[in-house]
């Protein structure tokens, strides 16, 4: 009796060492910053879905604006080309503006957005990275040309069918500007195309 109480003693010992052992392999991962925003916005808003999707609009513009002011320092720093070098900095500057205004906007609907970049901007960012030359100049140029797009659609959608009369408006005023952006890096492409 005494064998069989001291064995179930050590199996239940070795058992708790596993589990403690396991729990310090585990280490958090950090949750992204989009998913944390749209989960406070959803706790906020669960009752009313014309706020839940006004939020995630600004969401995506935030992360949208946070990609795109990292990808711009990027460009400055690691271009050689003056052409990307110079949209790069263009892209700090506006996307610094836009994401200023979301902020402002996002304050007065009580809306949370992201305040650091998402695990897809990071993602983005990472690609980017590994690239040198002119293989990192093109893929700037076809991030922009991509990525541009997406948000330009998102925006037309947003001036259309958002519920908030103030993300309608700033949806639709912003709808020109990305799309000087937008030929920018098209124009840019085809100047890198010809080396």
């Amino acid at each position: 009796m005494k064998k069989l109480l001291l064995a179930g003693k050590v199996i239940l010992g070795a058992g708790l060492i596993i589990i403690f052992l396991n729990s310090c392999k585990n280490e958090t991962k950090q949750e992204d910053p989009k998913e944390v925003a749209e989960d406070a916005n959803e706790a906020k808003f669960d009752s009313i879905d014309s706020k839940e999707d006004d939020s995630e609009f600004l969401v995506d513009q935030a992360e949208i604006n946070l990609a795109e002011i990292e990808i711009g320092k990027l460009a400055q720093t690691k271009s050689t080309n003056a052409e990307v070098k110079s949209f790069g900095k263009m892209l700090v500057d506006e996307h610094t503006k836009s994401a200023s205004e979301v902020s402002a906007l996002a304050k007065t609907k009580n809306f949370t957005l992201p305040t650091s970049l998402t695990e897809d901007g990071q993602e983005e960012y990472n690609k980017l990275n590994e690239k040198t030359g002119v293989d990192f100049d093109k893929k700037f140029a076809d991030m922009m040309i991509d990525g541009h797009e997406k948000a330009i659609d998102k925006l037309k959608k947003a001036s259309e069918n958002a519920k908030d009369a103030d993300i309608r408006l700033w949806a639709s005023n912003n709808i020109a500007g990305l799309t000087a952006h937008l030929e920018h890096a098209k124009m840019l492409k085809q100047n890198l195309d010809k080396k």
